[in-house]
């Protein structure tokens, strides 16, 4: 019987591992990848997480697990298949065994949606970005291209119009189903180009992204686009399969909890991307797994007084 099961290595999970095992709790972390890390693996650099600036997403991966490692934390790699709530027990189910433990810690991040084209694997970390926030800075200067046509997409353009020399906003549909104030910031700023009812059909270039192919979706023919990097802004998919006839979600898929990560059902905690909160980030994804760590403890140590 542990009295944590953290359900996902990537930031998040590395976090709570480090401050639960601090706390004194036995804890099992499960992990489905071969490695731990997490989306940040998959970055190139990593320029806005406190005190490291310029990192390579991969060697933070490797750092953030190499401390947990050092601290005596116990890893497997499994699939988790289902998470029993039995009370003052959860039983988690994978592919191979079982686990029990007083508490579950469910830390399995989300994913960003793809638009499915040549080239976006490739280029990944490379010009091809999902985080404007991230990696703008890396174009300052430069033309890129955001594509979608939400919220996010519309707030992402903005941002990057700051110091980037050109951008443009790629959208399948010909108007924006994003909110009218941003739209209205949007067409007020004189190095944005819009092509509505565009799609990219493949990012082009040799070592890093050099341009991209659009097609006008209304017959209007092909085109090829000089472009040092591709924003996409298409959606997001938190890892919710788990807990979706568990915990309540919100339209978007995301778990409804509080700073301190506690759910509405006792003894199950959410860290990282899969909480409902306004900026993800590796340090939000972090400070998410401290808190979540020190509810679990608070929780574990009334379970042990009861």
């Amino acid at each position: 019987m542990y009295d944590l099961i953290i359900i996902g290595s990537g930031p998040a999970g590395l976090s709570a591992a480090v401050y639960g095992s601090r706390a004194g709790l036995k804890l099992l972390v499960l992990e489905k990848n071969p490695m731990s890390g997490g989306q940040i693996l998959n970055t190139y650099e990593v320029d806005n997480y406190l005190g490291m600036p310029g990192t390579n997403g991969f060697d933070m991966g490797m750092q953030f697990r190499a401390h947990a490692d050092k601290l005596g934390v116990t890893f497997k790699t499994a699939k988790v298949l289902s998470i029993e709530d039995a009370g003052e027990k959860k039983v988690i189910h994978t592919r191979k065994e079982n686990y029990e433990a007083k508490a579950v810690l469910l830390a399995t991040g989300a994913e960003h949606a793809k638009l499915g084209v040549p080239g976006e694997t490739e280029f990944s970390g490379r010009g091809v970005s999902y985080c404007a926030t991230c990696d703008g800075a890396f174009f300052a200067g430069k033309t890129v291209a955001v594509v979608g046509g939400g919220d996010v997409a519309l707030e992402d353009a903005i941002y990057l119009a700051r110091t980037c020399e050109k951008v443009y906003v790629i959208h399948r549909r010909d108007e924006f189903r994003g909110a009218m104030i941003l739209q209205e910031e949007l067409k007020k700023l004189s190095n944005v180009e819009i092509l509505y009812s565009h799609r990219v059909t493949a990012i082009l270039g040799r070592d890093t992204v050099e341009a991209a192919c659009v097609e006008n979706i209304k017959g209007g023919g092909e085109k090829k686009i000089a472009l040092a990097g591709v924003f996409i802004a298409v959606g997001i998919h938190p890892d919710t399969e788990l807990v979706k006839d568990m915990l309540t979600l919100d339209e978007g898929g995301y778990v409804t909890a509080g700073e301190d990560c506690v759910t509405e059902r006792p003894g199950i905690f959410v860290a990282g991307d899969i909480r409902r909160k306004p900026l993800r980030q590796i340090v939000t994804a972090v400070a998410d797994g401290a808190n979540a760590a020190v509810s679990a403890e608070h929780y574990s140590r009334q379970q042990r007084t009861v």
